[in-house]
């Protein structure tokens, strides 16, 4: 069976990680994609650490199952190079800085006056217009920008995620939005423009507190691990850690009370019968879930709570993840290779249950460049040429590089 994008181009010139990843997205369903980076450093990502073999980690997470092309976009013949490439492509996307592509004639109406059919998609910080238009538009700045920061932390301390909320956010959306440019160009058979941006993706996902402020005229406050809007939901002790319990309807709360902690006089005590009461009366509703959660130890009320169906969870690091016992026995990890040797990597969150994502190796900087440019018809010595003033770069295997200092 094929993966729903077997048979389809997609063309990036891309970098960090919004961009990045929607085009991961769309190699792990089957679609070739041909990554463009500039010659010496590429992608900045590359060099954000070296801590996977060599390689920076945000760039395996992102990079696998692309073609690298090496080639400078300002030089004219490196220029032409992508258009070709676009020619034979039917999405093309771009995170470039703000105007850039229009320099270089790599607009959406310029490209498809020439292939109406192609779907270019523009991800960018703010999008065209408005007084943010040119403004640098790094994760933590779009976070600040549209609000997250206030809502996140604790009540002493604003922070931003731990991951890169607004370049996830915004990546999901361009994959997304691809998806359904060419479903519509199936039936229709015109292609699409499509703008993204960090920002809007970011302020679609603060869609509650949005409500509040709208209609409620004030501020979510920051919770810590606890819920503005639900109670109890919060890490409480136990003998030996803690449990994070969220408790989501009247009736989840008769349960923890009266089953989990075998409290009647708890389970209807009129000051937490609705969840609204409960919020009114956060304080001591804490106070009361943690009297009864300390006299067990961590593994016997994670049990309590699982026979009783409340949703709980421990408190887990990064370790914990790698080490999941859910991720083992969904048998989630696969083995992708890199220019540096193997590494692990988790299948993607969709799974298709007659298909495996395709889960490519990552590319070492302009690894496919030779076969890219003889693909679009340059000639050996145009292509010697071309490496030869730096206007193109081949990968060179660091083994190799090892063997030729």
């Amino acid at each position: 069976m094929s993966l729903p994008l077997d048979g389809y181009t997609v063309v990036a010139v891309e970098q960090a990680v919004a961009a990045p990843l929607a085009t991961r997205h769309l190699a792990d369903l089957g679609a070739r994609v041909i990554k463009v980076e500039r010659p010496g450093d590429g992608d900045l990502a590359r060099g954000y650490d070296h801590l996977v073999h060599g390689t920076g980690s945000h760039f395996v997470w992102l990079n696998r199952g692309k073609e690298s092309l090496a080639i400078d976009l300002k030089d004219p013949s490196g220029l032409e190079v992508l258009r070709r490439l676009i020619a034979e492509a039917d999405v093309f996307v771009q995170n470039l800085a703000p105007g850039a592509a229009a320099r270089l004639d790599l607009d959406a109406a310029s490209l498809r006056r020439a292939k109406p059919e192609l779907v270019v998609v523009n991800l960018s910080g703010y999008g065209a217009g408005g007084d943010k238009e040119q403004c640098k538009a790094y994760d933590m700045l779009v976070q600040a920008e549209v609000g997250l920061v206030s809502i996140t932390g604790t009540a002493e301390h604003a922070v931003k995620t731990g991951i890169p909320t607004a370049d996830i956010a915004s990546g999901m959306y361009c994959a997304q939005a691809v998806l359904a440019a060419l479903l519509r160009r199936e039936q229709t058979g015109a292609g699409a423009t499509i703008e993204v941006t960090m920002f809007e993706a970011t302020a679609e996902w603060m869609g509650h507190p949005m409500y509040v402020q709208l209609y409620a005229d004030r501020q979510v406050p920051r919770m810590g691990l606890s819920h503005a809007a639900i109670a109890p939901y919060d890490a409480y002790p136990t003998v030996d850690g803690q449990v994070l319990i969220g408790i989501q309807s009247d009736s989840g709360w008769r349960t923890l009370a009266g089953e989990v902690f075998g409290s009647a006089d708890l389970a209807s005590d009129p000051r937490f019968t609705t969840n609204v009461l409960r919020i009114e009366n956060r304080a001591a509703c804490d106070a009361a879930v943690a009297e009864f959660t300390s006299r067990w130890t961590t593994a016997e009320l994670n049990a309590r709570l699982a026979e009783a169906g409340v949703p709980a969870a421990r408190v887990s690091t990064v370790e914990d993840l790698v080490e999941h016992p859910q991720l083992k026995a969904r048998r989630r990890w696969r083995t992708v290779e890199t220019e540096g040797g193997p590494i692990e990597a988790l299948l993607p969150p969709i799974t298709f249950d007659d298909v495996e994502s395709a889960m490519g190796s990552v590319p070492g900087l302009g690894q496919h460049t030779r076969a890219l440019l003889a693909e679009v018809g340059l000639t050996p010595e145009e292509t010697a040429a071309l490496l030869d003033r730096g206007a193109a770069e081949q990968h060179v295997t660091r083994q190799r590089q090892e063997a030729l200092s």
